[in-house]
C-alpha cells in the first residue's frame, strides 16, 4: 500500500528520471538527486526554464548547489494551516520531506479525535514538521534532536503555524533522553521516531539504524502511557520494507490493544506516477 502526499499546493513534482527530481516549492524550482530515480527522464530535466538551483553530488562524496536564477536565501511554504520554512541546504536538504503530509494529516485526526489531553514525543525530530501538526492539531509535544540548527528552525516553523506554547524543545542524543525520561517516570501518549540510516549523537554516540532499531523501540514503550494513542516509525532506509516496521511495533508492542499499519509513503509526480519516498509503520490504539 502506498499512502500519496497529494494535498500540496506549495509543493510538486514537476518530473523525474536519470537519478533526479525537478521540484516547485513554492515559487522556487529545485533539480535534486533522487536514489530512487532510475528510469529515463521523458525531457532534459537540467535545461527546464523556471530551473534556479541544482543540487551536484561529488565523486568524493556530498556535493553542492548550483544557481542558475536569483533566488531567496530563505521562504515559507504552507500546506493546509501548517507553515514552514525551507532554503537549500547542505546534503541535498531544503528542510522539509514534503512526503510526511500524509502522516501529519493521519496524526493530527487522532489526535482531534482523542477526547482528552494527548502528550507527544517526537524522536530525531529534526525542523519539526511532525511536532507542528500534532501541536497544531491540540496536542503537547517534546521535541528531541541532536542537532541545535534543526531544533531553532523547528521553533521558527512553529512560530510561523501560530504556535506559542505547547511544545518543549530539546537538544540531545535521543537514546539518553529517553533512558533518563525511563527513570524520571514520564509517561506519553504517542511517540513518533524518524531515525536516520546513520548518525552521531552530540557527544559522538553512533547510530545504524538495522542494529539500533529494535532496542530502542523496545525502549520506547518505556516511556509509553497505559493507554496510547498512536506510534510512529518512519525509515527513509530503501532496506527496510514496511513489513519490517510493522513486525518490529508487532513485537514491541504486544499486548497493547490495537491495529498496525504499515505502507510506502511517496509523492505523484508530473508523469503521472508514485514516486517512493520511503516507509512508515504506526500503530493505532483501538
Amino acid at each position: 500500500m502506498i499512502h500519496l502526499a497529494d494535498a500540496w499546493r506549495d509543493y510538486e513534482v514537476i518530473a523525474t528520471g536519470d537519478g533526479y527530481k525537478l521540484e516547485r516549492w513554492k515559487d522556487v524550482y529545485l533539480l535534486r538527486p533522487d536514489p530512487q530515480v532510475i528510469w529515463k527522464s521523458q525531457f532534459d530535466l537540467f535545461s527546464y526554464p523556471k530551473l534556479n538551483a541544482v543540487y551536484h553530488r561529488s565523486e568524493k562524496g556530498g556535493g553542492g548547489w548550483e544557481y542558475r536564477k536569483k533566488m531567496p536565501d530563505e521562504w515559507n511554504v504552507s500546506y493546509r494551516d501548517l507553515n514552514f520554512k525551507v532554503k537549500p541546504m547542505g546534503f541535498k536538504h531544503t528542510g522539509l520531506f514534503p512526503e510526511q503530509a500524509v502522516n501529519w494529516d493521519k496524526m493530527a485526526s487522532l489526535i482531534q479525535s482523542a477526547g482528552r489531553p494527548i502528550k507527544v514525543l517526537n524522536l530525531f525530530a529534526y525542523t519539526g514538521g511532525a511536532t507542528v501538526a500534532c501541536a497544531k492539531a491540540g496536542a503537547e509535544v517534546t521535541h528531541v534532536d541532536a542537532a541545535k540548527g534543526m531544533v531553532e528552525r523547528a521553533g521558527e516553523n512553529a512560530r510561523l503555524s501560530g504556535i506559542f506554547s505547547g511544545i518543549r524543545y530539546i537538544v540531545d542524543d535521543c537514546k539518553k533522553f529517553v533512558q533518563r525520561e525511563i527513570r524520571r517516570g514520564n509517561k506519553y501518549d504517542a511517540v513518533i521516531m524518524d531515525p536516520p540510516s546513520y548518525g552521531r549523537g552530540p557527544n559522538g554516540e553512533m547510530w545504524k539504524i538495522e542494529s539500533e532499531l529494535y532496542p530502542f523501540v523496545q525502549l520506547c514503550t518505556e516511556v509509553l502511557s497505559d493507554n496510547p494513542l498512536f506510534f510512529l516509525i518512519n525509515s527513509y532506509t530503501t532496506g527496510l520494507q514496511p513489513a519490517v516496521l510493522s513486525n518490529i511495533l508487532s513485537l514491541c508492542l504486544k499486548g497493547r490493544k490495537g491495529k498496525i499499519e504499515a505502507y510506502e509513503v511517496g509523492l505523484p509526480t508530473g508523469e503521472g506516477i508514485c514516486l517512493p519516498c520511503g516507509a512508515g509503520g504506526m500503530f493505532i490504539h483501538e
